[in-house]
């Protein structure tokens, strides 16, 4: 899925669609058990991703793949930064819901830095080139209101990261 594409919400498996603003890498180069020192090398560049969760199916199955992995999740872009221009290391990641802003961060607070994402994935998992890594979301995401602010037909998510422009798809 890319900008502007209609995400479906899938009403009849699941009432807790969430939108999860995160860094998306591009790995170009193949590598496994990359050093962290290292992983710059192996990644080609940089786009938006919208990490879109159903969070009863994560719970219910105890199983990350089976909230992540519906059709039309994940949409993608609008395009691919090369590593060399842009600074991953200092972002600035929102993400708006039907206009209201409800993630704002900085790349350089994720959990984990680039390096150490790049050298956990590919201890022991073979990188090609093409794949992609998700970075992790920062706080804001639906699930962490009281009560959870899940996504509903007719909603538009933008994504803006700093230097990688604007990723919108509505839902439906």
């Amino acid at each position: 899925m890319g900008p502007n594409d209609v995400v479906q919400l899938h009403a009849h498996i699941t009432s807790s669609v969430d939108y999860e603003a995160e860094l998306a890498l591009i790995i170009g180069k193949q590598g496994r058990d990359i050093k962290p020192e290292h992983a710059y090398d192996h990644i080609f560049g940089y786009t938006i991703v919208n990490d879109v969760t159903a969070r009863d199916r994560q719970r219910n199955h105890k199983q990350w793949f089976l909230g992540k992995a519906l059709d039309t999740f994940c949409p993608m872009g609008p395009w691919i930064a090369t590593r060399e221009d842009v600074d991953s290391e200092n972002l600035d990641v929102k993400c708006w819901v039907n206009g209201e802003l409800r993630q704002n961060a900085n790349t350089r607070d994720l959990i984990f830095d680039i390096p150490t994402l790049v050298a956990i994935i590919s201890a022991g998992l073979t990188l090609k080139p093409g794949d992609i890594i998700a970075t992790g979301t920062p706080a804001g995401v639906g699930l962490g209101f009281n009560p959870p602010k899940f996504l509903r037909a007719g909603d538009t998510v933008s994504i803006s990261i700093s230097h990688l422009g604007t990723l919108t798809n509505t839902f439906q």
